[in-house]
This record gives C-alpha cells, structure tokens and sequence, in this order.
C-alpha cells in the first residue's frame, strides 16, 4: 500500500513538471514579442542630414526684388510734446520776449538820454558865450522880489542848464544843497551848505500836502526847492543836472518841509 502511495504521488510530481514545461516556452515568447515591438517600432525615418539653409526653411513665398513696401524710415507720425517740453519752450519764449522788451527800453533810454545831453550842452554853450563879453553879465534874470513866486521862477532858469558838480554852489555847477543855497542868497537869505542842516532851518511845514511853493524839502541826504503839485526842483546827479522831478523820485525815506518865505 505504500509502494501505491508513492507512486501515485511520483506520477503527480511528473505531471506537474510536464505542465510547467509547456508554460513556460509561451511566457518567453510572448515577451519577446514585446520587446521586439518596442524596439523595433518607429514613427518616423531617421534622418541624417543637417540642413544648414535655415532662411529657405522659413520663406514660404517669394518676393519680386524690384518691390518696394517702404520702411520705418518713411514712416511719418504726428510729433507730440510733453508737458515738461512744452512749459520749457513758453518759459524761454516768454524771457526772449522780455529780454527784447528790455533791449528796447534800454535804447530809448540811451536815446533820450543822448538827447538831454545835446540839450544841455547847447544850453551850457549859449551860457558860456553869453558870459564871455563881460564878468559882470548874467544869463538869468534876477527876481524881482522877495516873494516865493519869484523864488521859484527863478530857479526854473537854471533846470536843464547847470550841471551836477560835487560841492559846487555856483552856475557854474553845484551840488542839491549848494543849488539851495545859491538861489536862496539872491533873495538875502544865507543857508548852510548841507542838506541835514537845511532840513532843520525856517519853520517846519507838517505834510506835503501843506507844502507851498518855495518850500525846502530836505533830509541827510538831499535836499531841493519845492515848486508844487508834488514837483522839486533840484541838482539830482551828475547824469540829471538840474531839473525838475517828483518828491518820491528825489527822496526816499524821511524829509522835513521848511519855509522861509
């Protein structure tokens, strides 16, 4: 009985092994069936060679060489400014345009100026010729009183005659005060030859307003003889001479208002 055993179970071994035999050979070929389809399988040919002409690859069309389609060169856009560009160039227009301005007052300045000149040239020139027949011979008329009309009206001969001269107090030139002075002494009257000293002489006038004609107006620095409607006459520089000009033209700052007529 165990002689039956043991062979039944050697058939069943032999069996077994003869089934795996046959597996076996099925597995390798159906993976080598794979293998071959990986491997061997391609898409597309292989190519070997370089193309080099890499513009011909893209040009799809051609183009006549004679055409001509123009380039950014001929391109023409309208030309915009910025803010900033635009203030600059109204800035440097407006400062052209007042440098000009200035230039032309200057000139008209220089010829006026040029003018006045002549002008009292011709009048120093007529004074000097005038003068020379006779030591004793004058060009202007002495007042005929003592009143401040005749003060004033003759001051007036002097504007646009006599010339600034530092420290002067004759016709022949004179300073502010020396001009005060001098035309106070023809009507008796002496005065100090300096404006801060003549600011304190006669008696005080309060405002211009009460200002009369004949008047000294007067400070530390200048002085002149009062003729009305805001005017003075006076020797105001050596460009000026003698002439007529505003009070707040010919003084600035502080003045005194004396009368001695």
């Amino acid at each position: 009985m165990k002689l039956g055993k043991s062979l039944t179970a050697m058939v069943a071994v032999a069996a077994a092994c003869i089934s795996l035999a046959a597996i076996a050979p099925s597995a390798s070929a159906q993976s080598a069936t794979t293998d071959e389809a990986v491997t061997s399988s391609r898409s597309f040919p292989k190519t070997t060679t370089v193309k080099k002409n890499l513009l011909a690859e893209s040009t799809s069309t051609s183009v006549d060489s004679s055409s001509n389609w123009g380039g950014i060169e001929s391109l023409n856009p309208p030309q915009t400014k910025s803010t900033a560009e635009k203030e600059a160039e109204a800035k440097a227009a407006a400062e052209a345009a007042a440098q000009q301005a200035a230039q032309q007052a200057a000139q008209q300045a220089a010829a006026q100026a040029q003018q006045q000149a002549a002008s009292r040239s011709q009048s120093r020139s007529s004074l000097n010729t005038s003068t020379s027949s006779s030591s004793t011979a004058t060009t202007v008329k002495a007042p005929d009183s003592a009143s401040a009309s005749a003060l004033v009206a003759y001051a007036a001969q002097f504007v646009g005659v006599v010339p600034y001269v530092s420290g002067g107090n004759t016709p022949a030139g004179w300073d502010c005060s020396g001009f005060v002075q001098y035309v106070y002494a023809q009507m008796g009257i002496s005065l100090p030859h300096y404006s801060g000293s003549q600011a304190t002489v006669g008696t005080a006038v309060p405002s211009l307003a009460e200002a009369q004609p004949g008047d000294i107006i007067a400070n530390g620095v200048h002085s002149g003889i009062y003729v009305g409607n805001g005017m003075v006459v006076n020797a105001l520089n050596k460009n000026a001479g003698t002439v007529y000009t505003p009070v707040a033209y010919a003084f600035s700052g502080s003045y005194s208002i004396r009368r001695l007529l």
